[in-house]
């Protein structure tokens, strides 16, 4: 894993709406440092560096360059989104010690096509993503690879069967990641329409001409 460099600017004042979107205007986004024993700090940094980084890995080392030529290593811990126009409006960089094992997600690359799928015509479910590793800064994967491409229909992936030397999979071991199903299985999992309505509805029916017949009866039984 290479380190990147990244200029940040000290921010003195909180994070109020106008303030943020001040930042926002100018082509910055805020953001706050914390961790490693230190106090926490606001920054901002650059929209367009950031993106950059982002692309071509989520996971980089980071320098974070400040104006007072301080600086820390980070690796970036949350990004926050506006709901509605999916721009970053807020990251947190985390401090890290290169000589500390960290735990970090990390996206999971699956390659070719399941024999399950391709052959068979079979169904593949994908239920995770990601996984959460622990390892050293250095060895952070861009990525976990998989390949699916020889799963058969009953075949499945599942946390503990990954092995990794570098890195530990923080993980659930039964966790499934993978698997291949028939399109039988499928059409069994879809909840059935429920019939009983039509059942209750003549189940009232009865119950209301039950009912009437015995009110008749005791009218019959006072006219006598």
């Amino acid at each position: 894993m290479k380190t990147v460099f990244l200029n940040a600017s000290l921010r003195e004042k909180s994070g109020t709406r106008s303030v943020l979107r001040d930042i926002r205007n100018k082509g910055f986004v805020a953001g706050v440092v914390y961790g490693g024993n230190k106090s926490p700090i606001n920054v901002s940094v650059n929209l367009k560096d950031l993106l950059k980084i982002i692309k071509e890995s989520r996971n980089s080392l980071i320098t974070l360059k400040m104006e007072n030529d301080s600086e820390d290593l980070v690796i970036i811990k949350e990004i926050q989104k506006d709901v509605v126009t999916d721009k970053i409006i807020h990251v947190d960089f985390s401090r890290i010690s290169t000589d500390r094992k960290i735990d970090i997600k990390v996206p999971i690359k699956f390659i070719g096509e399941p024999y399950g799928v391709k052959t068979q015509g079979g169904i593949a479910e994908y239920d995770m993503r990601e996984l959460t590793v622990r390892c050293f800064p250095s060895d952070i994967p861009d990525e976990i690879t998989i390949d699916v491409s020889s799963l058969k229909i009953g075949d499945s992936i599942r946390v503990k069967d990954l092995k990794f030397d570098k890195f530990e999979i923080r993980e659930n071991p039964e966790n499934l990641i993978v698997s291949i199903i028939s399109t039988s299985e499928e059409a069994e999992s879809v909840p059935q329409a429920q019939p009983s309505q039509p059942e209750v509805i003549e189940k009232g029916k009865k119950a209301e001409a039950e009912e009437g017949a015995k009110k008749e009866e005791k009218k019959e039984e006072k006219k006598k």
